[in-house]
C-alpha cells in the first residue's frame, strides 16, 4: 500500500487508553470500545486489541472472537475512506453487483484485494444502508450517492475527493445521481433518504436565498415525509394553512421557490435584486417552466393516491414535526399520554389498555404486546430492563430508521410508558451502527428529555425513575433476534439462545426484560391518548391497527407508508405505489425479509395481515416490501437470500 494507508505506527497506546477511560472497563463496554477504536483508526489494530485486554477484564480470545463475529469490525488496515456498496434487496435488483464490479475494475482490485494501491479507498459490501428508494446506493464515508449507474463510478470518486478537499461548490451532503405562524415557514425533509437525495443542499440554498432578500422566514427541518420518490421535497407553508409543494428540488430552484411566495422586506432590497415591477420577483427561468418542473398538488393524482390510503399513527404529524423540537412535540400532544400513564393509570391499567387495543409486536412474529408486558410485570424481581430493538437488519427495510430519525421523542415516550407498565428502571435503544443519523438524533433527544425532566429521577413528579441510553450494533443480521441482541448488549457474540427461558422472564443479565421494536413503541402513545378502541377499530379482527412499510424496488412511487392492516398487496402496489415502473409487468413482492417469502402477482389480492401472509408462505416481518418485475429472475432472488442467510449465520 502507499503512504496514505493507515499503519499501526501512526498511533500510540495513549489514544486507546483515552477511549477505554471514556467508555468504561466493564465486560459490556467491549463492543462500544471496539466501535470507538475502529472509528478512530478505520480498523482494529492488533496492538489496540491487546491493550484493551490489558485494561479490561476481557481475555484476548474473547475480544478476538467478538471482533471477528460482527461484520462492522475490520481486522486489516484500510484506506483513508470507505466506499460502502449497498447489497440490500432493493439495491441487488437494481444492479448493485455491477456497481461493485465496476469499482473493483476502476481501482484495479484483483482477488481478495479491497483497498486501492494509493491507500485512499477501501471497498466493502454493506447488507443494507436503509436508502432503498434510491437504489442502487453507494456511500463514501458519510456521503451517499443514489440511483448510481456503473458508468458514474469514476464521477462519484472524483466528486467525493473534490468535496473532501473543499473544492466542490455547494451541492448536497449527499448526491442523487439522477438529477413562523405569522409569515409561514419553508419545510424541508431531512431524513436519510431526503439527505441522500440532496435535501441538505437544498436547505442551505433556501437559507441563502432568504438571506439575500433580507427575509427572516424559518427553514424548518422536518423528518421523513414518506414520499421518498419525490425527494428532495419542499413545502412552503403559509399563514392560514395554505401549503405549496415542490418535488425533486435542486439547489438552483431555491431562489425561485422563495421568489414565488415571499417578497423582499423593503424597496431597497427589491431594487438590489433587480426587480422592475416592485410587486413581482424575477425568475431565473420562466414561472411556467418552473412550476411545471417542480410544483406538485397533493390534492391531485398521483400524490393523492399515495397519501389518501394511509393512516398516520406511528408516523403522526408526518412532514410537519421537527424531529428535535421538544416544545413542538409537546404542543402537538407529545408526552400527554406519558403524563396520564405516570400520574393517573396504574401499570395494570396500562397493560390492560394495550391488550384491549390488539397491538401485536411490529418486529416480525406479531406476538401480543400486552401479553409480553404482563409476563414481565408478573415476574418478581427488583431489577427489570426494557429494550427498544432498532437493529433493522432486513435488507430492503428502512421503517425503524425513519421512525428513529423523524420521531425520536415519540419512540422515547412509548418506551417510558412501557417501562412504567413492566416496572423497569433501566433501558437501552439498540440501533444499527449503519444508521448514524438515527443514533445522533436519539442521543440528542435523550439529552433534551433528561434536561426537561422526562427521563431520570421522579419523572413528571410521579415518583417513577428511568434511565435510557443508546447501544450501537456492530453488524450482524442475527442480532435483530432478541436473545442475540441481549448478548450483544452484554458485550458478547450475538448468538441466539434456545428459548425458554424467554427474555420476558430471564433476559438481560438474567433479569426480566421487555423487548419491543421501534414501531411498537411509536404506536403506544397514540393508543394511550386515543384509547384502545380507536386502534382496534382499524385493521382486522386478529391484526389491529396500522403497519408501516418500506415500499421499494421496481415501483413508481416508493417510500415510507403507513396503512391499515387488511389492505391488499394489490392496493399497495397499484394504488399507493402507482404500479410497476418503466412499463414493466408486476411479477411478485418480497415481504418479511430473508425469513419471509415472495408472493406472486396472482396472489396480489392477499390481505396484509399476520395470518393471511403466513398462509401464502410469507410473513409480516418488520415491514420491508420489495416489488419485483418481469425482468427479475426468481432463481436469482432465491439465491440472493440463501447467500445472505448463509453469510449472516442465520
Amino acid at each position: 500500500m502507499g503512504d496514505l494507508l493507515i499503519k499501526p505506527s501512526d498511533y500510540d497506546l495513549h489514544q486507546v487508553d483515552t477511549i477505554i477511560e471514556a467508555v468504561g472497563h466493564s465486560d459490556d463496554a467491549i463492543i462500544p470500545i471496539l466501535l470507538a477504536v475502529q472509528k478512530q483508526y478505520n480498523y482494529l489494530p492488533e496492538y489496540a486489541l491487546n491493550r484493551i485486554s490489558e485494561k479490561t477484564p476481557v481475555s484476548p480470545a474473547t475480544i478476538e472472537g467478538i471482533a471477528s463475529f460482527y461484520t462492522h469490525f475490520r481486522l486489516q488496515p484500510a484506506g483513508k475512506h470507505f466506499v460502502n456498496v449497498c447489497t440490500g434487496t432493493a439495491c441487488h435488483v437494481k444492479g448493485s453487483g455491477r456497481i461493485l464490479q465496476t469499482l473493483n475494475s476502476h481501482l484495479d482490485l484483483v482477488g481478495n484485494q479491497d483497498t486501492d494501491k494509493s491507500g485512499i479507498f477501501t471497498i466493502q459490501k454493506v447488507a443494507c444502508l436503509g436508502c432503498c428508494t434510491l437504489a442502487p446506493v453507494v456511500q463514501i464515508d458519510n456521503q451517499t450517492y443514489g440511483h448510481v449507474l456503473p458508468s458514474q463510478v469514476p464521477e462519484i470518486l472524483i466528486d467525493f475527493q473534490e468535496r473532501h478537499s473543499g473544492k466542490a461548490t455547494i451541492a448536497s451532503s449527499v448526491r442523487n445521481m439522477t438529477g413562523s405562524e405569522d409569515v409561514g415557514e419553508i419545510r424541508v425533509g431531512l431524513g436519510s433518504c431526503c439527505v441522500a437525495g440532496g435535501s441538505n443542499n437544498v436547505r442551505m440554498a433556501l437559507e441563502e436565498a432568504l438571506k439575500a432578500d433580507n427575509l427572516s422566514l424559518p427553514v424548518k427541518h422536518v423528518g421523513c415525509v414518506g414520499m421518498c420518490h419525490n425527494t428532495p421535497l419542499v413545502e412552503v407553508h403559509k399563514p392560514g394553512g395554505e401549503s405549496h409543494f415542490y418535488a425533486n428540488v435542486t439547489t438552483d430552484a431555491a431562489e425561485n421557490i422563495v421568489q414565488s411566495h415571499f417578497q423582499p422586506t423593503g424597496v431597497i432590497d427589491k431594487v438590489r435584486r433587480g426587480v422592475k415591477n416592485l410587486l413581482e420577483a424575477p425568475f431565473a427561468v420562466s414561472k411556467e417552466d418552473f412550476l411545471k418542473r417542480y410544483a406538485i398538488d397533493i390534492r391531485d393524482n398521483p400524490v393523492a393516491d399515495f397519501l389518501d390510503r394511509q393512516v398516520h399513527i406511528a408516523t403522526e404529524h408526518s412532514g410537519v414535526l421537527s424531529p428535535l423540537d421538544f416544545d413542538e412535540y409537546e404542543k402537538l400532544g407529545g408526552f400527554s399520554a406519558l403524563n396520564t400513564c405516570l400520574n393517573a393509570f396504574s401499570p395494570e391499567t396500562i397493560i390492560s389498555k394495550i391488550t384491549d387495543s390488539g397491538l401485536r409486536g411490529r418486529g416480525g412474529g406479531g406476538f401480543p404486546t400486552g401479553r409480553k408486558m404482563a409476563t414481565v410485570r408478573a415476574v418478581e424481581s427488583d431489577i427489570k430492563y426494557i429494550i427498544c430493538n432498532g437493529d433493522e437488519g432486513d435488507p430492503g427495510a428502512f421503517m425503524d430508521r425513519m421512525l428513529l430519525e423523524s420521531y425520536p421523542f415519540r419512540v422515547i415516550e412509548g418506551m417510558i410508558i412501557g417501562a412504567r407498565a413492566v416496572g423497569a428502571h433501566t433501558g437501552y435503544l439498540y440501533i444499527r451502527a449503519e444508521y448514524p443519523l438515527a443514533v445522533e438524533r436519539i442521543n440528542a433527544a435523550l439529552e433534551l428529555c433528561y434536561a426537561r425532566g422526562i427521563l431520570g429521577k421522579n419523572i413528571m413528579n410521579s415518583g417513577f425513575d428511568l434511565d435510557l441510553s443508546v447501544r450501537e450494533g456492530a453488524g450482524g443480521f442475527v442480532c435483530g433476534e432478541e436473545t442475540a441482541l441481549i448478548l450483544s448488549i452484554e458485550g458478547e457474540r450475538g448468538m441466539p439462545t434456545v428459548r425458554p427461558p424467554f427474555p420476558a422472564e430471564q433476559g438481560l443479565w438474567n433479569q426480566p426484560t421487555s423487548v419491543n421494536n421501534v414501531e411498537t413503541f411509536a404506536l403506544i402513545p397514540w393508543i394511550m391518548r386515543k384509547g384502545p378502541e380507536a386502534f382496534a377499530s382499524l385493521g382486522t379482527h386478529t391484526s389491529a391497527g396500522t403497519k408501516v412499510f418500506a415500499l421499494a424496488g421496481k415501483i413508481k412511487r416508493g417510500g415510507l407508508i403507513e396503512v391499515p392492516m387488511g389492505i391488499t398487496i394489490r392496493e399497495i402496489v397499484d394504488e399507493i405505489g402507482g404500479g410497476v415502473s418503466d412499463g414493466r409487468q408486476f411479477k411478485a413482492v418480497q415481504i418479511g425479509g430473508p425469513s419471509g417469502g415472495c408472493i406472486p402477482a396472482e396472489l396480489a389480492d392477499t390481505p396484509v395481515d399476520y395470518e393471511s401472509l403466513t398462509k401464502v408462505g410469507a410473513m409480516m416481518g418488520s415491514g420491508g416490501l420489495l416489488v419485483i418485475d418481469d425482468q427479475d429472475c426468481m432463481v436469482d432472488i432465491a439465491r440472493y437470500f440463501l447467500s445472505f442467510t448463509q453469510d449472516q449465520s442465520c
